[in-house]
């Protein structure tokens, strides 16, 4: 499997309530109305939107991987609404070694619904049926415990604490990680 097969001719996820989708240009306010949040970016690498100029400017960067079959973010559009709510992706994978990981981020206003388990938990389900990938695992800021809680939710076992794995923001971070393994996912 390569990443092009699978990028290539991506459409939509569907969930009970949600669709993972490409990103669309029509999704300029969508995005500024939660990434210009600061409690929404208080755990992601990126800054938080002070206009939608930086919408555009993320635009700009995701619109070419989706044209070169890249690894891209996806959309999470919440169907009752038909509203772009957050994102979630691979935000690496490794063909020739089965595995990726995957990220989300979420608009405030719907945390505690349920909605990134969901999304996350169909992520899942395609990376093992569609990518046929045998490790996915996640990452969060160790005092990010709603995304902590959204990975055992989901099923994944905590493996440890990477100590200053990452400088965002001009401080080095502490990364907790969790996994999943193709048969753990099918046997529950």
């Amino acid at each position: 499997m390569k990443i092009e097969d699978i990028y290539g001719s991506f459409t939509t996820i569907e969930t009970e309530r949600t669709l993972i989708r490409p990103i669309k240009l029509s999704d300029v306010d969508d995005i500024y109305t939660y990434g210009s949040v600061e409690e929404v970016t208080r755990y992601v690498t990126w800054n938080t939107y002070r206009s939608k100029e930086d919408v555009r400017v993320f635009l700009d960067y995701v619109f070419p991987l989706y044209e070169q079959k890249k690894l891209a973010p996806w959309a999470i559009e919440l169907k009752e609404i038909g509203k772009m709510v957050g994102t979630a992706d691979f935000v690496n994978w490794s063909p020739a070694h089965k595995k990726a990981e995957i990220g989300y981020v979420l608009s405030s206003v719907y945390w505690g619904a349920g909605i990134v388990p969901e999304a996350a938990a169909a992520l899942l389900k395609f990376g093992f049926e569609q990518m046929e990938l045998e490790r996915i695992q996640a990452r969060c800021f160790e005092e990010n415990k709603a995304s902590e809680r959204v990975m055992q939710k989901i099923g994944m076992t905590y493996e440890g604490t990477l100590r200053n794995e990452m400088y965002v923001k001009g401080v080095h971070r502490n990364m907790k990680m969790y996994a999943i393994l193709r048969d753990e996912f099918f046997n529950e």
